[in-house]
Formats: structure tokens, C-alpha cells, sequence
């Protein structure tokens, strides 16, 4: 599931961002979602979020649980 709308992500799961630094290259980060921080319901370059560990960047794509 890609983190182009706002509904798809809450607090707590499992993400892949791109940071601004990482923009050119596509580099993912994996992490947690502690706060989304995009107030429309949707973004075509993604939903911007903050990780639990404070980076800051658009989801590209949302992770299913292991459980």
C-alpha cells in the first residue's frame, strides 16, 4: 500500500519514508509513525510523517505487520 492518503496511515505502524536528503536517490527509511504531520487527506508524493526516532519524511510505502 503506498502513503499517498492521509486515512491509510495512523500512529504506530510500521513505515517506508524518503527523507528531503534522500529525495534524489530514493533511499527508504524504515520506522514507526509517531505523528503525520500532512493535514489534507491526501498527497501525491506522499503524506508527511514524523518517526518515533524524530525523521521526518513522505511515506512511500505501508508495511503489514508479521503478526
Amino acid at each position: 500500500m503506498d502513503g499517498t492518503r492521509r486515512s491509510d496511515i495512523r500512529p504506530g505502524i510500521r513505515v517506508h519514508i524518503v527523507l528531503k536528503a534522500d529525495q534524489r536517490s530514493g533511499r527508504l527509511t524504515e520506522g514507526i509513525v509517531k505523528d503525520i504531520l500532512t493535514s489534507s487527506p491526501t498527497h501525491h508524493h506522499g503524506i508527511k510523517v514524523r518517526l518515533e526516532d524524530g525523521q521526518v519524511g513522505r511515506v512511500k510505502e505501508i508495511l503489514k505487520d508479521e503478526n
